[in-house]
């Protein structure tokens, strides 16, 4: 007789929706940036859009790596799947490569304000979260 899976309680899906909003905005940010769309890029100045334009593609595509697979992670905590955490390692790993990029080459000032760390800040914070969270998730067979 085959062992029932515990059940996913409330605070797991509310971590669940809450990341994969989370994770889809950094998509959404991605893709509006990657497609040079001119109304969502209004808001940043020209510094941050030269930088980001100069960026080397092997930035950009650790950026893909980072916000692709942070949302995948995302969506295979939705279905309660054990590979949501090698996922999210992925997204981790993109992330640490294109930050190392930006530490090392130096970024516009505009980049360097409290806000703006702040958020990097909260990315990484949120991700480590997530990458710690489902491993706890997957220990106690939660995730399949």
């Amino acid at each position: 007789m085959e062992q029932a899976q515990p059940r996913a309680g409330m605070i797991y899906w509310i971590i669940t929706v809450v990341g994969l909003l989370w994770n889809a905005f950094g998509c959404v940010d991605y893709v509006m940036t990657e497609t040079h769309n001119a109304a969502y890029l209004a808001q940043l100045p020209a510094d941050q859009l030269a930088y980001v334009y100069g960026l080397p593609a092997w930035v950009h595509g650790a950026w893909a790596i980072g916000v692709w697979f942070s949302l995948l992670g995302s969506i295979l905590m939705l279905v309660r799947s054990r590979w949501a955490v090698p996922a999210f390692g992925l997204s981790l790993l993109g992330l640490a490569a294109s930050m190392v990029y930006q530490v090392s080459t130096g970024m516009p000032a505009s980049m360097t304000m409290p806000a703006m760390i702040g958020i990097q800040v909260a990315i990484w914070v949120v991700l480590i979260f997530l990458i710690w969270y489902t491993r706890r998730c997957r220990e106690q067979g939660i995730l399949r």
